[in-house]
């Protein structure tokens, strides 16, 4: 399986997030990749690639042009108020509020944001934009005929709307991906998301849309993050009714059940004939990381990519999160090397 990789993700190296009350080093840093691409080269998973470069039309097939602009603003009219810090919003427009985006760089922040603990930092565009071309290579690949490319993206990106940054996530890869190979010529694709923490970015893009299905294995948003999307009854709106499944679940959920919610999963992904399939790879159910509450071991990581080959169909794999950096390149692989033997 052929790896996409660039070391532009370095240029994102932020040193704080607000967690718990204080600003403490990101969950989401460099190391991660790092871990990932060692244990890639360890296992011989095959060639690694650096991407191409798609410009900027394929982003904006998924991304509002001016929340782009901001994203490749924000730094540089934060440094030039003088801030110190990085920048993170302070203020944000809640239920209700007037809608209008302001001129001042701190209203931009909040105007822009789905969540407040994710701060912009010096190279964090160039790093994002990086990462969106990265799945884009993939993409292509997979256009090219490949039966499996794995995508290392970071930043990652499940988190981002359309119009929106948080959660670690600028640029929605996962989406900008699938609409890439819709735009040259697939008819419908499935998108999985695996990442403990629901893709409530994902799921804004393509809510009303029939030509993408979005199924999402996550964390009972009522007891963790993002909180605000993710709910069972969330089935998709006009055109796009059936086509978004969220499977919720509680704190302590074993493999076992994890596995089960899968299976339905890959049913739907079969039943909507999809002429290829995306995986929205976060490792972040594993038992032990420290932002999460599922009980997946390592090995169980294997089985389910054993369990996705059984599809049949092309997949993409596109990293998202994991945060205990020790295992992450492990269970990462785990997932790639089981549905190669799948």
């Amino acid at each position: 399986m052929e790896t996409i990789y660039t070391e532009k993700h370095k240029l994102r190296d932020a040193k704080t997030e607000l967690f718990g009350g204080e600003l403490v080093a990101p969950h989401e840093r460099p190391s991660r990749a790092e871990y990932v691409l060692e244990r890639v080269k360890g296992q011989n998973l095959g060639q690694i690639s650096a991407p191409e470069d798609f410009g900027f039309d394929p982003i904006h097939a998924i991304h509002d042009k001016d929340f782009v602009t901001f994203l490749q603003s924000a730094w540089d009219e934060w440094e030039a108020e003088g801030f110190k810090g990085e920048a993170i919003p302070t203020s944000l427009p809640a239920r209700r509020m007037a809608q209008k985006c302001p001129n001042f760089i701190e209203g931009k922040l909040g105007y822009y944001a789905n969540a407040i603990e994710t701060s912009i930092s010096k190279g964090t565009w160039e790093a994002a934009y990086a990462s969106a071309q990265v799945a884009l290579t993939g993409a292509a690949r997979m256009q090219a005929g490949a039966k499996s490319v794995f995508s290392l993206c970071r930043p990652p990106g499940h988190h981002a709307g359309s119009d929106l940054f948080g959660g670690f996530c600028f640029l929605n890869n996962a989406a900008i991906a699938a609409q890439s190979m819709l735009n040259n010529g697939a008819k419908r694709v499935a998108i999985v998301d695996v990442d403990f923490h629901h893709g409530n970015g994902t799921q804004d893009i393509f809510y009303d849309r029939d030509d993408v299905l979005l199924v999402s294995l996550h964390g009972d948003p009522m007891d963790t993050f993002p909180y605000f999307l993710g709910h069972a009854d969330e089935t998709g709106t006009g055109k796009g009714e059936g086509y978004n499944l969220n499977m919720p679940m509680p704190a302590g959920t074993s493999f076992e059940t994890w596995r089960a919610a899968l299976a339905t999963g890959l049913n739907k992904v079969r039943d909507f004939g999809a002429d290829a399939l995306i995986i929205s790879l976060g490792v972040d159910t594993f038992e032990n990381d420290p932002i999460s509450f599922f009980k997946l071991k390592s090995d169980d990581f294997s089985t389910y990519g054993q369990d996705i080959a059984k599809l049949g169909l092309p997949t993409h794999f596109v990293m998202e999160g994991g945060y205990d950096v020790e295992e992450i390149g492990i269970n990462t692989v785990n997932v790639l090397t089981g549905f190669e033997t799948g």
